[in-house]
Formats: C-alpha cells, structure tokens, sequence
C-alpha cells in the first residue's frame, strides 16, 4: 500500500478541491436554466471506484454532498464494472436512489484508468421542469409529480439513448432548458474525468485505492476524535412544523453519543402523508449528518470518512422515511427543519456551536404558464429568510440555511418571466429579539403581467411556527403569503391573471440570549437602518 507524506497527501488534496471546482464552474458557464446558473442548485463529486465520496466542489449544497455518493453506490449496485465502460453516462432522479425529489437529476460516469475503473465522476442539478403536476406540495403520489427516470444509460459508450433524450423532452415544460442543464452537467463530468486522469498520469497513480483510504482515515480520525470530546449520553428534541396547516406535523430525534460514534433515531416522528412535503431517507441521512457535521467538526473536508462514525435511522413510513408511492416534491419543507432538531440535541453540551431557529426551509414560488408563442414554460424562483442568532452574534438577513441557494435577483427574474418585481425589500421587526437578533427575512411584491393566466406555488414553512429563539432570545416573525391583499395557504396551487399580485414576508431568525442584555449601541444600530421600528 503506497503511503502519503504531509506535503503530498496536501498537494494532492488541493488538486482533487481544484478539478471539482473547475467542473462546477463549467456547469454553471454552460447551463440554461437559473437555477444552476443564478441559484447554484447543484454538486459536483468525484468518488473512488466503490462510490465512497472522495472529494465536492466548495459551491456545493450541503443536501446533495450526502445523497449524490449514495446514489452512486446505488449505480454501482445496479451496473457493475462489467457492465460498464468508457464513454458511459448513468442517469435516475428516483425518489428513494437520489436526492427525494424528481426535479434532482444526478449522473455520473465511470473513469477507467489503463482499463480498469478507478472512480466515478459525477454530478446533482435540480431541472427548471420535470414534467407532471407543477411543483407544489400537493400532489398525493409521486407518479402525480413528473417524470421518473430509473437507473439507466442515458450514453453508452459516449453515444446517446435517443429514445430516453425523446421521453424526457416529449415529458417536460422546458425541453430545451432541462437538456441543456444535462448536457452542462455532462461537460461537468467529462472534465472532471480529464482532470482526474491527468493527475493520476502526473502523480503516477495507477488506481485511487491508496489515496482515497488515506483521506478517509484522516477525515474519520479527525470526526471520531472530534465526538469523543462530547460527553456520552442520549439527547433528544422535537419541533413542529406547519405540515398541512390544518395538521401540523412533529418531528422528533433521539441522538446518542457512545464513545466517537454518534447514532440518531428518529421513532415518534409523524407517519408520512398523503401530500408531497414526505422527506425520503437519503434527503433525510443528508441533513442529519451535515447538521452534527457542523456542530462536531465544521471544517472537516465532506466525505465518506467523515460519515463513517455517524448512522441515521427513521422508521419506514414515517414522513422522513416514507415508503412507496409516496409523493416528494416539496420535501425540503421537512427536510429542511432536521439539522435544528440535531442542534437542538448538541446544543444540550456545546451550546456555543449551534444557532437559534432559522426563517427556512427557504421559500420558493413556482410558475408557469404559456409564452407569447404558446409555448409552455416553467420558472423556480427563490427567496430566503432570516438566519437564527448565536453566542457571537446577530442572524445574519435573507440567506439559505441549511441549504445555501442563492436568492434569485429581481432583474433574471422580470426577463424570464412575465412578472414585475414592484418591490423587494427587508422585513422591519422580522428577526428575533435577544442579546443577538435574528437575521431578518424579506417582503417582495410581485404583479403578473401575463396575457395568459399563469399558475404558481409556493414552498413556503413557519407561517404557524415561527423560528423560535433560544437561550432567553425571542422568536422572529412568521412568514406571510397574500395574493390580491388576501391571505393564501402556501401549501395551494394558484392561478393568476394579469394585474394579480403576490406578496411574500419571509421569516425572520430566532434571537439569541435575553433582550434586555443587547447593548444601546446595537439598538441604535438597528433604529438607524430600519431594522427595528
């Protein structure tokens, strides 16, 4: 086994980071859509020849850094090396293989290096449209969703499956975007394939086995060493979420700590339901292990090592682990609330490692409609909330957590779309109260202007539960969804005409600490730019 010095395992390390990065930067170049391009909705990794994760780009969300080397192994479990070869390109957006929700298209390619396989490149971008109902929470079953795409080829041997390119353009709103955000996310993989043999060449190594079991063992020594320093012990908490409106929904976790192991239950959490907010496992494994990432070892480099002592269980048919055919496409809207569940568990020991409640799941307005050519299309535009206070300071304004897609900016949003952005500005008195305030969320109002009628959605959370705070602080403002003046329910398609107007308020972050402690200076602060009024 060939073993690595400090300064070459370094070196070595930052090229991996460097040809994942170059990859994700050609993605964005070269997609059609605004979600990849403007929204950074994607991933790019680079696993070894067994699909444990070896390396991801730094502008990768943290949901697809823990599904997208699983949906790999899945690849694997279904085409083994000899039913591969170069040039092939494997494709699936299913629910439980990938990421939890149809529009999350994941490819990837096996690298042969001198004929043997010696890794998999591979890459997440979530489609401008997938077919089916438009995206919302409420459709009851996945096949009401879109297009599902098994595991399968969509190249062989560097060759397209014409028939597959025909079914999934003949099945979407934006035939033309949703391929081109896949041939983008294919150059993706093609580059990093050259990279990665072109380094291999150089560092002459002839298969990735001795390099990709030396970071591991580093990263899980460093996250093993990282939880021995908790103490042992079974903590728990539970929050509620909007749900339904008319039935909110609970989630509770059981987090143990046993010597540098960390396992997390989630039994008592509410059964699954019969809308489309049902958080599959992988989406579910994901946010768990980036939530006790970050309150462990934040700085730890994202990979198979760093998950190795960490297990995540849900019994199946509850709503963050539901079973077949359950519907998904909204799932962040539980998703999204599991890393605070597992601060709400850490922060029972180290209290100064986690934040107060954030305005998220991020919100999300959906539409679509016909063009002036009678053309369909779809549009999936962002807009965060508030993030939570902490011992060090105030929630920072209007930013994704725990994802971190970006909002999307009112002049890409007016030239797509047949929507005027009247205003867009932040939520006086949104974020919490405390020693540290919350970040606040945002108010925008936006008018069709549509000579057709258009539907929209939303993905929208804590217009019931605000973001609460924690250590004394107080909770932001919940989130508002009006169209015409009158209150909505979020989780309801809509249909505009023109002159018809939406106005969001996105939560506000929960403070941090009592009020009554935050200095005369930040006051005055918060009174001079609107904050606070």
């Amino acid at each position: 086994m060939r073993r690595f010095d400090a300064v070459e395992i370094e070196l070595l390390w930052r090229r991996l980071i460097s040809l994942v990065d170059e990859a994700a930067a050609a993605l964005v170049r070269t997609s059609f859509s605004t979600l990849v391009r403007e929204s950074y909705d994607f991933s790019c990794v680079v696993t070894d020849a067994t699909g444990q994760s070896l390396v991801q780009a730094t502008e990768s969300i943290p949901s697809f850094i823990g599904t997208l080397p699983e949906t790999v192994k899945h690849f694997i479990r279904l085409f083994p090396e000899d039913r591969l070869q170069p040039g092939d390109v494997l494709i699936t957006n299913d629910l439980w293989l990938g990421t939890g929700h149809l529009p999350d298209i994941t490819v990837a390619k096996p690298i042969f290096r001198n004929g043997r396989l010696v890794a998999f490149s591979a890459s997440t971008a979530h489609a401008p449209d997938i077919g089916g109902k438009i995206r919302s929470p409420e459709p009851r079953e996945v096949f009401e969703e879109g297009l599902q795409i098994p595991p399968m080829k969509l190249l062989r041997a560097g060759k397209q499956d014409d028939t597959l390119v025909a079914l999934i353009r003949k099945n979407v709103r934006t035939p033309d975007q949703t391929m081109g955000d896949l041939w983008a996310q294919v150059v993706a993989l093609d580059l990093m394939e050259e990279r990665l043999l072109i380094l291999m060449e150089q560092a002459a190594l002839d298969h990735l086995r001795d390099l990709a079991a030396e970071i591991h063992d580093r990263c899980e020594v460093a996250m093993r060493s990282a939880i021995a320093a908790l103490p042992d012990g079974t903590y728990r908490s539970e929050l509620q979420t909007d749900g339904l409106l008319d039935k909110p929904i609970t989630l509770k976790m059981a987090l143990t700590i046993a010597g540098d192991s960390i396992s997390v239950d989630y039994s008592g959490t509410d059964p699954q339901v019969d809308r489309a907010i049902n958080c599959a496992l992988c989406y579910t494994y994901a946010m768990t292990m980036y939530g006790v990432k970050v309150c462990t070892s934040a700085t730890l480099p994202n990979n198979e090592g760093a998950w190795r002592p960490i297990t995540v269980e849900a019994p199946p048919g509850c709503i963050v682990n539901p079973v077949f055919p359950a519907s998904g496409g909204s799932r962040m809207l539980i998703g999204h609330y599991l890393p605070m569940l597992v601060f709400g568990c850490l922060g029972q020991v180290v209290p100064d490692r986690v934040i107060a409640a954030c305005g998220s799941p991020m919100w999300g307005m959906n539409q679509s409609g016909l063009n002036a050519d009678g053309k369909p299309y779809a549009n999936m535009f962002f807009f965060n909330g508030g993030m939570g206070a902490n011992m060090r300071g105030d929630g920072i304004s209007c930013l994704s957590w725990p994802s971190n897609v970006s909002s999307t900016p009112v002049e890409i949003t007016e030239h797509i779309a047949p929507l005027r952005v009247h205003s867009k500005r932040l939520r006086p008195d949104s974020g919490g109260p405390g020693r540290h305030r919350g970040g606040l969320g945002q108010e925008v109002l936006i008018e069709s202007r549509s000579e057709t009628p258009i539907a929209v959605s939303f993905l929208a959370e804590r217009t019931i539960f605000p973001a609460f705070g924690i250590e004394g602080g107080e909770a932001g403002a919940r989130g508002t969804l009006r169209i015409n003046g009158e209150a909505v329910d979020p989780k309801r398609q809509y249909v505009l005409s023109k002159g018809d107007t939406v106005l969001m308020g996105t939560p506000g972050g929960g403070g941090h600490g009592p009020l009554a402690e935050r200095s005369g200076e930040a006051r005055r602060a918060d009174q001079l730019s609107d904050y606070v009024t």
